[in-house]
């Protein structure tokens, strides 16, 4: 029975669950949880089956002759090895974006498809990277791509998870801008 205080015609307001509010941001939970799994997984095969340090080493894998290999390297800086020898700045930097995220995670337009699909890729990517300088004090990186006498810089999944990641939102907000 309604009270006298609350007029006939109100509508009380529809409670979201907490289940429903989680199932909104599905396609960012299912791939940064995939992206996490796999980059944790394939640097646990690295680890367990090449030495550290096989970069132009024996014990690299040649996958293609003159272009890729499999190698075990570390890295305490970020990409391109930028602040070498900072990992604990970045696992900082790595927790205060994945904070910024969640934070404002409205004003991000994540319940956009496309938006979803590019910060579940960069979360997956960061928390992955984020773990490793944890547990080792560096990103394992193994895949080691060669263009003629160009070396490209060693990474990992994680890796290709954030640049994936960032380049599907800045098109995403290229083409539709707020």
């Amino acid at each position: 029975m309604p009270d006298s205080t609350t007029p006939p015609t109100a509508i009380a307001p529809v409670a979201v669950s907490r289940l429903e509010r989680i199932l909104a941001y599905r396609w960012l939970w299912t791939l940064a949880l995939t992206v996490f799994v796999l980059d944790q997984g394939t640097k646990a095969w690295i680890d367990a089956f090449l030495p550290f340090g096989t970069y132009g080493a024996p014990g690299a894998i040649t996958v293609i002759d003159d272009f890729f290999c499999i190698v075990h390297v570390g890295n305490t800086g970020a990409a391109w090895s930028m602040f070498k020898d900072r990992s604990t700045l970045l696992a900082g930097m790595a927790l205060v974006t994945l904070g910024a995220i969640y934070i404002w995670r409205h004003s991000l337009g994540l319940r956009q498809l496309p938006v979803q699909v590019g910060f579940g890729l960069l979360c997956g990517g960061i928390a992955g990277n984020l773990l490793d300088r944890l547990l080792h004090g560096h990103v394992i990186d193994f895949i080691d791509l060669h263009f003629g006498s160009y070396v490209y810089p060693t990474f990992n999944v994680a890796d290709s998870g954030i640049c994936v990641g960032v380049a599907i939102y800045l098109i995403q907000s290229l083409r539709q801008p707020q």
